[in-house]
């Protein structure tokens, strides 16, 4: 009990020493999830010698589910679906072309690169690699000199990609274990059918009437500000709970939900930004401890030459070929092309979706699913946080040139911006 008190202790000085800098630190190369990882892995032979802590520990897995429940939500409720088809076709792009592209070539090279990989695995492996994280490039998205329909482009694909790919991980889950376990084929179809097709529809009536419902009592004047606000991020966990115990997905169900809610009661929106946002924010940067502390090391263990070209593949090749050919046509220009492409960092969704691995014991390779995840988060991590600031500068620099010689380019259109999902180290 007494070494638990001291590690709560060190992360809580931790946590408000990183607070009276984080907004110093906005202006450098340094981003929150370097810092936070970076104490996870110090901190993690003092706490595994400790608390013998793994990533399968039930505790972990529930951080881990509370906080993709809330982001899921709270990004799908930040998409407005009206404005998302009428003007923002850069990211409808990335996500319709640019996303089952990534997913397929991730595939292909994992098969052809790691030896002990059949499709399907590799398939999972590209899926959990497949969405990306605005929040681990801060400064992208929120620098001003970075055209508005650019950052807003890399805010859109990040809020919505991490529940697009989780069906097609699903899937591949499935067909991976189904391969290794014949017998179990039927009975594996039949769970995932349900997970696809309950979880959407459960979340979409739980964020309907939930809204209405909220609406109503508003109306009526039955519900003061701070239960509305706690009324709206209940919705994620009442889709998410109700979801699962009826055989559905419940992460499906809550990203369903806030995107229901998001666009059906678009009032009670700010009551789910200030509230969900702000725990979801925690929850993400503890994750980012947990990272750290429990995931880094033994990956690193079994450290393979091999899974670090993966790795490099995945940041470079796979993201920005897909990302590339999705924009064929769209009369980008092609610094944006490249900054876009470069700019997929992979973060909490995918170290989330690497813990969902535990759930499928009969893929064989799992841990080298596993390990090969964590090494490209880690490394994302540090050179998508590295990168955010002076890519930032560089990149609105040009277009402030090309804008200049011709202010008719696509990038410096107007656009409407939807919020961004916030972070400890969110520049002003």
């Amino acid at each position: 009990m007494e070494n638990a008190t001291i590690i709560i202790a060190a992360l809580a000085l931790f946590i408000y020493g990183y607070g009276l800098i984080s907004r110093r630190i906005t202006t450098t190369i340094i981003s929150a999830p370097m810092i936070y990882v970076t104490f996870g892995i110090l901190a993690s032979r003092y706490t595994a010698d400790t608390l013998a802590v793994t990533v399968n520990n039930e505790a972990i897995s529930l951080i881990a589910e509370l906080t993709l429940v809330l982001v899921l939500f709270s990004d799908a409720s930040r998409i407005t679906l009206g404005s998302l088809r009428k003007e923002h076709t850069i990211p409808l792009r990335l996500l319709s072309v640019g996303l089952p592209l990534t997913i397929v070539l991730g595939a292909l090279i994992g098969t052809w690169l790691i030896d002990a990989f059949n499709f399907w695995e590799a398939a999972v492996l590209a899926a959990i690699l497949a969405p990306t994280d605005a929040a681990l490039g801060q400064a992208v998205v929120t620098n001003k000199r970075v055209p508005a329909r650019i950052r807003q482009a890399l805010n859109i694909e990040s809020g919505l990609n991490d529940g697009i790919a989780l069906p097609f991980l699903l899937l591949f889950l499935t067909a991976a274990d189904v391969t290794q376990n014949v017998d179990s084929a039927a009975i594996w179809v039949r769970f995932t059918l349900l997970q696809l097709t309950l979880g959407p529809l459960i979340g979409v009536a739980v964020g309907y009437f939930g809204g209405r419902l909220i609406r109503l009592a508003r109306k009526r004047g039955w519900v003061s500000g701070v239960s509305e606000q706690l009324s709206a991020v209940a919705i994620a966990f009442i889709a998410y709970a109700v979801a699962d115990l009826l055989g559905g997905n419940g992460f499906i169900a809550a990203f369903a939900a806030g995107l229901t809610l998001g666009n059906t009661a678009r009032e009670i929106f700010q009551r789910i930004y200030e509230n969900a946002e702000a725990e979801g924010q925690f929850l993400t940067l503890i994750t980012f401890v947990i990272f750290g502390t429990v995931m880094v090391m033994p990956a690193l263990a079994n450290f393979r030459p091999i899974y670090l070209v993966y790795a490099l593949l995945s940041l470079t090749m796979i993201r920005m070929i897909p990302v590339a050919l999705s924009l064929l046509g769209s009369q980008l220009q092609r610094e944006t092309t490249l900054f876009l492409g470069w700019f997929g960092p992979r973060g909490i969704a995918s170290v989330i979706y690497a813990l969902l691995l535990f759930d499928y014991s009969g893929i064989a390779n799992d841990s080298i699913i596993f390990d090969v995840a964590v090494l490209t988060v880690l490394l994302s991590i540090f050179a998508h946080g590295m990168t955010a600031v002076p890519g930032a500068k560089w990149y609105g620099r040009r277009m402030e040139q090309i804008s200049a010689a011709d202010d008719a380019v696509m990038e410096v259109q107007p656009v409407t911006e939807l919020p961004l999902r916030a972070t400890h180290n969110q520049a002003q």
